[in-house]
């Protein structure tokens, strides 16, 4: 595992599980929501987008966490390893509005200086629909990688622990 890409829903646990899988592996994050959003929320161009990760998947190692639609394959295809966090979306409901509250007013640490965080009906309903609306799709480009890339689908948060503790084993 030196290039790791972790997907999955808003309030999966992406940044969380990025995080703590860079300091176990001493591997460098990116967390895409830092790097494609500017002060005031303002999105960088779709074409920014692709040539600051196709110069990323050239680095030896890397964890990035982010979904991305648009230009996940460049993230997919560079991968040795693909985390697909598909917990609850009632947990992810719950862990969206408690960031909301734990960063009102303020950035946090995985997010794109000057935005502060924010939440939104749509984005709610983006992440309550996720499972239907989602889901399917990144399954089946999962399992089209299955027999080149190590894919790791993780369905609850004792899993994502599980998951650490076997890797602080090795």
């Amino acid at each position: 595992m030196k290039k790791i890409a972790i997907i999955g829903s808003g309030g999966s646990g992406k940044s969380t599980l990025a995080r703590k899988l860079g300091e176990l592996l001493k591997i460098e994050v990116f967390h895409l929501d830092a790097l494609f959003w500017n002060p005031g929320w303002v999105a960088t161009s779709k074409q920014e987008q692709q040539l600051v990760q196709n110069e990323l998947v050239e680095q030896e190692s890397w964890i990035v966490d982010g979904n991305y639609s648009g230009t996940i394959d460049i993230r997919l295809n560079s991968a040795d390893t693909i985390i697909f966090l598909d917990i609850p979306r009632t947990i992810c409901v719950y862990r969206v509005i408690k960031r909301w509250i734990q960063y009102r007013n303020k950035t946090r640490p995985d997010m794109g200086e000057g935005c502060e965080e924010r939440v939104s009906i749509e984005f709610l309903k983006w992440v309550w629909e996720y499972p239907k609306s989602k889901k399917p799709l990144i399954l089946k480009k999962l399992a089209s990688f299955s027999n080149e890339k190590e894919i790791v689908i993780l369905r609850s948060p004792t899993e994502v622990e599980q998951f650490l503790n076997t890797l602080k084993i090795e």
